[in-house]
């Protein structure tokens, strides 16, 4: 299967919108996403990458790099939101989006990159695994700002 991965446009918002709320159960709204797509589309460290089969968004990624001023964190990315249409899973499109991400860091002398994961999505685990990911010994907290 022939996949193009590039950089997301503004005309892809909708579908990956479509796509993120059925793979991470979310419910975003397309108006929100377009107001914050805008918001960061020229930032050079926040890239939004989708794969495209026969012209359609069928996968998914968003990278923030983050440069520090810290020797040893240096530059590092993360990656969220790391998706492929259900239907087309096990076609190694998932791999291939890593793939691309990682060309982005290293094009970014990234150090490292770093992603969180939910646990109910056990498959995308493997994957993760499989590509060389390493559980860190951390946890992952959150508070709200409001």
């Amino acid at each position: 299967m022939e996949v193009i991965f590039r950089k997301a446009t503004l005309n892809d918002v909708e579908p990956i919108i479509n796509l993120c709320n059925e793979c991470f159960n979310e419910n975003t709204s397309l108006d929100y996403a377009k107001d914050n797509f805008k918001k960061t589309e020229n930032d050079p460290n926040q890239i939004y990458i989708v794969g495209l089969v026969d012209g359609k968004v069928i996968a998914h990624a968003k990278i923030t790099i983050i440069p520090t001023m810290y020797e040893e964190m240096n530059t590092y990315a993360i990656l969220n939101h790391l998706c492929v249409k259900p239907e087309l899973r096990r076609e190694h499109i998932g791999t291939r989006m890593l793939d691309e991400c990682f060309k982005i860091a290293k094009d970014n002398e990234c150090k490292c990159v770093e992603l969180w994961s939910k646990n109910f999505r056990i498959p995308a685990h493997g994957l993760y695994h499989s590509y060389g990911f390493d559980v860190m010994d951390a946890k992952f907290f959150t508070k709200d700002v409001i």
